[in-house]
This record gives structure tokens, sequence and C-alpha cells, in this order.
């Protein structure tokens, strides 16, 4: 005979409530510019899909720099990623003051 698991009731009677803290915006534009060629900030602020792209352009254009193809990938990369570490420090709004779930950046 199995048990439904028993979960402690708050004192009033209603679910808490967990509070997700707000994305940094200097934290967002910090990894832009360290690893913005991986899309580590997008990836940061739930932005899944510009992540995946940019980390798969960026171990593309990494892995194929010797054989000087992959500059014309990480060129335009590297202006992509720049334009967004610009654009994180100064939006006062639209996406890149809001992380993916609509959360303004702190």
């Amino acid at each position: 005979m199995s048990e439904t698991p028993q979960f402690p009731v708050h004192p009033t009677g209603q679910q808490p409530v967990y509070v997700v803290a707000a994305k940094s915006k200097i934290i967002a534009a910090l990894l832009a510019f360290f690893l913005g060629t991986f899309g580590i900030h997008n990836f940061y602020l739930g932005y899944t899909g510009k992540g995946v792209v940019q980390l798969i352009l960026g171990l593309i254009g990494y892995a194929t720099s010797w054989l000087l193809i992959g500059l014309f990938i990480l060129i335009p990369l590297a202006f992509w990623v720049f334009i967004e570490f610009i654009l994180l420090l100064v939006a006062k709004q639209g996406t890149y003051s809001r992380s993916a779930d609509g959360k303004p950046l702190s």
C-alpha cells in the first residue's frame, strides 16, 4: 500500500511563494565581453536559441580558424556579440533590458 507524500502546509493554508532574483545587467555584459562568442550571456539571460546559434558558430569558427575559413565566421560573430554587449549596457527598454522570462535586468 503506497501513501501519498505529505507536503508541509504553510500556516495560512497557502502555498509558499519562491522569489527568483533578477538577472544582473553587469554580469550579462561581462559574460558577453569575455565569453560572447560561445553565447554564454544569452544562456544566462534565458535566450537559449540565440545562445545555441552563437555557441555552434563559435565552435565551428575556432575549429576552422587554422584554415582561415573560421575567420569568415568569427569576425561577423564578434561584431554581433559586441553589439549585444553595448546594447546590454545602454538599453532602457526592449529585448536587451529584460531576461527571457520578461523580468527587467537589475
